[in-house]
């Protein structure tokens, strides 16, 4: 994405604030033409001094108080401005905020696979408050400035008309240089914003693993390659604001090299009997507002790059490719009976790298299917070609007879519920947390799941009970109980299949056998599939498959695959040697 299109679609937000930005080229118009005014006032004040002896006090004081008033005016709109272009901004970083939320629930699962959490919060913080700082203060100062270095031009125009052909010369040089500049240090910008992002990314990442690298003694290594990124993004800034600070210095002599001109050529013409004193010092006043805002662009030439940075990137983060819609022809599954079908199916995550090779199963409504196997055999990517958060390669995924593309997605995933390994609370009661899945379950069904879920007599513990209020992803309760409410949560819902991936990995073993009888009366006439890695869990499925390098190598049930003595039971035996 090239500049221009990020200034286009920036402006397209500004469109819909038509409004305010209408009634703030008017009140700048205003207070541009008083400001504009007053050092034509201060020449007719000094006019009208005329010598030492022939001071018309009547007349000085008479400009003074309209000096005043004039630039009383021009300074009270230039604060309603600036009200007007905050609420601009703030309408806009409101609205891109939304839209970037909005699109990433949009977006496919691949996307958050390939990116940092922390890059991404960069975006919708950082990078949208650069662009308001940006659309609040260093716009005011464009959209006066604009108005300023023309109103100016006219008054020179109209005063002394031979000065102002100093500015042909000194005028292209600033330009040629500003563009100069702003093309050497866009790559600059670019490459801070995305260091940042990085950064903010391995963050997270250190953030979460905090325990991990307490426990592992791995706090010199993490401040270390933190060292490293922190170095990198702070070189990044610096290089960028080096090469961007020369701008400002450079633009600033070539102003004050014109302002000595026109000193220099005014007094001339005043001694030539050309011009009165009071012109030359409106003049010179007039040419300090005509250079003023080029100064001033020069010297926010960071901050607009920055900006425009912050905006390539928030752009490019909408412009990711949401999930491919469904087909014009898709039904949504209505009624599911848990008959669900994979038929010579194969994927891969990267091209050229193939995870599941030509796999089959059946798995009929009320069977629980488990998936084992080890680390890297497939088992996760199975759940998610089932949810559909990929698309399979080729062959066929069906469910009640139905091909899973020509189904809705929303109705797909509606009939599965899922408890992982990984659990997931968010800010609010533990009664709302248990009736994510169905918003319209009475406080009976929640605390009768919890009761199945054998969470209850703890929540019960609590001051609040119910009412009690997670924070931060449930700090304050134990991994184990976070897991015994995602546990009740799936419960709740009506969905007629349910994915267990390693969801009783955080619960002691007393309790395990219990949820696991809870959860197979539960699932009596749903489809259930189970992924799990301790096999003693999976003794009561109605059919083990037993996945190795993507291929399932064997299937049947627990007994059947002991008595074969294959690969199922070498690995269930192993958890017992020793």
């Amino acid at each position: 994405m090239n500049r221009k299109q990020t200034m286009h679609r920036l402006l397209g937000y500004l469109k819909d604030n038509w409004i305010l930005l209408a009634l703030s080229c008017v009140v700048t118009v205003v207070a541009n033409t008083l400001a504009l005014y007053g050092p034509k006032l201060t020449g007719y004040a000094i006019d009208a001094i005329g010598g030492v002896h022939q001071v018309d006090f009547e007349r000085v004081f008479h400009y003074c108080f309209l000096m005043a008033v004039v630039y009383g005016l021009s300074s009270l709109l230039t604060y309603l401005l600036q009200i007007f272009l905050l609420q601009v901004s703030k309408q806009v970083t409101y609205r891109m905020r939304r839209e970037v939320f909005e699109h990433l629930q949009q977006l496919p699962v691949s996307y958050f696979d390939r990116n940092q959490t922390g890059d991404i919060v960069s975006r919708i913080s950082y990078d949208i408050d650069t662009i308001n700082t940006s659309l609040s203060s260093d716009i005011l100062q464009l959209v006066t400035g604009v108005f300023t270095v023309v109103g100016s031009l006219v008054m020179m125009l109209t005063i002394a008309p031979v000065l102002v052909l100093i500015f042909v010369f000194t005028v292209p040089i600033t330009l040629m240089f500003a563009r100069y500049r702003m093309i050497k240090v866009k790559p600059l910008f670019r490459r801070r914003s995305r260091k940042l992002g990085e950064l903010n990314g391995f963050t997270e990442e250190m953030l979460s693993g905090s325990k991990t690298i307490k426990a592992y003694g791995q706090e010199e290594t993490m401040i270390g390659k933190y060292d490293q990124r922190n170095q990198d993004a702070s070189e990044s800034y610096y290089q960028a604001d080096y090469e961007g600070s020369v701008m400002g210095p450079s633009v600033n002599f070539v102003n004050n090299l014109s302002l000595s001109l026109i000193s220099m050529f005014g007094a001339m013409l005043f001694l030539m009997g050309r011009i009165s004193l009071g012109n030359i010092s409106s003049f010179v006043m007039y040419s300090r507002k005509f250079s003023g805002p080029i100064n001033e662009t020069a010297n926010i030439i960071t901050e607009l790059q920055t900006a425009a940075s912050a905006a390539e990137r928030v752009f490019r983060l909408l412009d990711e490719a949401p999930e491919p819609p469904d087909r014009p022809e898709a039904q949504p599954l209505s009624h599911p009976q848990g008959q669900v079908e994979l038929d010579h199916v194969s994927f891969s995550y990267v091209p050229q790298r193939e995870i599941l090779h030509d796999l089959s199963l059946i798995a009929r409504p009320g069977q629980v299917v488990a998936i084992v196997g080890p680390t890297g055999a497939g088992k996760t990517t199975i759940i998610n070609l089932l949810m559909r958060f990929y698309d399979v390669d080729s062959g066929t995924i069906r469910v009640d007879g139905s091909s899973v593309p020509d189904l809705t997605r929303e109705s797909l995933r509606r009939a599965y519920t899922m408890v992982l390994q990984d659990t997931w609370l968010f800010e609010g009661t533990i009664a709302e947390n248990v009736a994510y899945a169905r918003e319209e379950a009475t406080m009976d069904e929640i605390i009768e799941v919890c009761r199945k879920a054998h969470i209850h007599d703890f929540i019960e513990t609590l001051p609040q009970g119910y009412q009690t209020v997670l924070t931060d992803d449930g700090v304050n309760i134990s991994k184990g109980q976070k897991q015994l409410l995602t546990i009740a949560r799936a419960m709740l819902s009506h969905a007629r299949m349910l994915i267990l991936d390693e969801a009783t990995s955080n619960v002691d073993s007393r309790t395990e056998m219990a949820i696991q009888d809870a959860m197979l009366e539960l699932m009596k006439g749903r489809t259930c599939f189970v992924i799990a890695h301790r096999l003693s869990t999976i003794k009561n499925a109605d059919t083990i498959l037993v996945l190795k390098e993507g291929r399932i190598i064997e299937s049947g049930t627990h007994q059947q695959l002991l008595e074969a003595g294959g690969f199922y039971a070498r690995l269930f035996n192993s958890q017992f040697e020793g």
